[in-house]
């Protein structure tokens, strides 16, 4: 058994209570301590990624309780790639929350660590209620992170990011209760043996527990109709905490591609393809509701934030199709619509930083500090964001485009992404002139309203950029590892197999 595998979750959750109670009154020992679990667990994700390669499977069992009945973490190619994508993600935005972010309420860095390892454990789980629990914890951080720093528009923000995420859960514990009693386990790979099995009779409740389910990853992954809360929630939320939940709505992402790939997948029987029908139309209304809302923002942030949503849509609609070609596409373009929002949500901040009377908003004022320098960096994040050439947004939207060629919904996926790019352009290209080049034609100069911070902010947004250029020079290496992930999704035996070793289908679990 690789014990490796839990690192990612202990470290984090071994440092956060370290931070709170043995040096919450330095800040300078909490950013040391932040920073070295950040940077550690990028390099042990590299290590498990790399360890998948000559073993696409792992599992690792709690406490050495067999799995259905014991807890079990699920390490493959997926797994070990986001987690990769969250500690990079999660380094950059530290660096940048460290200019002084971090200072501005109590408890930053136990709260981040505490994130990372909510992040961490969804990803890893192999059981449904776990996935719940790594939902909590996910839900608890966030809030505190979302109003660190407080403020009223931020706390009412935070209530309804919370009021909507207790409603899921609450219909999360439904679903996999309706699960539960008709097939007596919630282990991922013990469900993908059972769900075919399931007595007719008994079919109208394990299909409403999979569509509540659905549901529940929809409110993650601010899929329409439950994309309300996500605008107002990143738009208000400090910036660096916006840029880290780049990666929150790609956990719903993740819960979507596993349990829709895994439980009901090709071998469901009479369930198989359980969200399809449900998925492609929500994912193509929120791919135009995300990019219309770009157009639409009187905000900078407020321009992210919709793209944010707009990304969701092209990459759930790519997911929708359910086949290797369109999954390896979508896995990319995850990859690259994180680091895009990431990057966008810190050029926010350093706009507002010197837009002294003037924040985000979309009017014209005075120039600032560096504003040149700034506009370089919102250019090419805005131009990787919309898919133009030649950032990872750009063959991103190709790869999507030619995965979901042989579908018979092709038409209406490339229409709409290729007209809601065009929106996104407009947005972006609305903001930018406002923001960046109008404002060079007016008079005076803005002081920022505080002493701005050394390089560090701009290496972190540096970092973000760059790894979108890495994905566009990388493509083709990149694709080959996506082609493998993909193709491990949708051959899920070794998965089962290395789960459930004896038998895959243990005795006496059914009722």
């Amino acid at each position: 058994m690789n014990h490796w595998i839990i690192l990612p979750l202990l470290l984090p959750a071994l440092v956060a209570p370290l931070i709170a109670l043995a040096v919450r009154h330095d800040i300078v020992l909490q950013r040391i301590f932040s920073v070295s679990s950040t940077v550690i667990l990028l390099v042990l994700g590299a290590i498990l990624m790399w360890s998948t390669a000559a073993e696409p499977v792992q599992s690792y069992h709690l406490g050495n309780w067999i799995a259905p009945f014991g807890i079990v973490l699920v390490l493959d190619r997926l797994a070990a790639m986001l987690l990769v994508l969250t500690a990079g993600l999660g380094l950059a935005v530290l660096l940048y929350a460290i200019n002084g972010w971090d200072a501005e309420g109590r408890h930053f860095h136990p709260l981040f660590q505490f994130q990372l390892m909510g992040i961490n454990g969804a990803f890893l789980t192999g059981d449904l209620f776990n996935l719940f629990v790594f939902f909590e914890v996910l839900l608890i951080a966030s809030y505190g992170l979302m109003v660190h720093a407080g403020g009223a528009a931020r706390m009412k923000a935070g209530v309804q990011y919370v009021t909507i995420n207790l409603v899921g859960s609450g219909l999360f514990l439904i679903g996999v209760g309706l699960i539960y009693s008709v097939t007596g386990t919630l282990n991922m790979a013990h469900l993908a043996t059972e769900v075919g099995r399931v007595d007719a009779a008994d079919r109208a409740l394990l299909e409403i527990g999979g569509l509540l389910l659905l549901l529940v990853f929809a409110v993650k992954a601010a899929l329409v109709p439950v994309q309300f809360w996500l605008p107002g929630t990143y738009a208000n939320a400090p910036p660096p905490v916006a840029a880290l939940f780049a990666i929150m709505t790609k956990v719903g992402a993740y819960a979507i591609i596993r349990v829709y790939t895994l439980i009901f997948g090709a071998d469901a029987g009479a369930s198989a393809n359980l969200a399809g029908p449900w998925l492609l139309p929500a994912a193509l209304v929120t791919m135009v509701i995300g990019m219309a809302g770009v157009l639409a923002a009187r905000r900078l942030g407020e321009a992210v934030a919709f793209a944010v949503i707009g990304s969701m849509g092209t990459l759930l609609a790519a997911v929708s199709v359910f086949t290797p070609e369109a999954m390896s596409a979508a896995l990319y373009y995850l990859l690259h619509s994180t680091v895009a929002g990431g990057a966008l949500f810190l050029i926010v901040d350093l706009v507002n930083q010197r837009r002294t009377g003037y924040t985000d908003l979309l009017r014209a004022a005075p120039p600032f500090a560096h504003t040149g320098f700034i506009a370089a960096l919102f250019l090419l994040g805005a131009m990787a964001m919309t898919g133009m050439p030649p950032l990872s947004g750009f063959i991103g939207k190709l790869l999507v485009l030619d995965g979901v060629r042989e579908s018979s919904y092709a038409v209406w996926i490339w229409g709409l992404v290729l007209v809601t790019s065009l929106l996104a352009i407009v947005g972006f290209a609305r903001a930018g002139t406002t923001v960046f080049w109008k404002s060079a034609a007016v008079g005076g100069y803005l002081e920022p309203a505080r002493p701005l911070a050394p390089a560090l902010p701009f290496v972190a947004v540096g970092i973000l950029l760059g790894a979108s250029i890495v994905l566009t020079a990388f493509a083709g290496p990149v694709t080959v590892y996506l082609d493998t992930v993909a193709e491990q999704l949708y051959n899920p035996t070794g998965y089962i197999e290395t789960v459930l070793p004896t038998s895959g289908h243990p005795e006496g679990v059914r009722p």
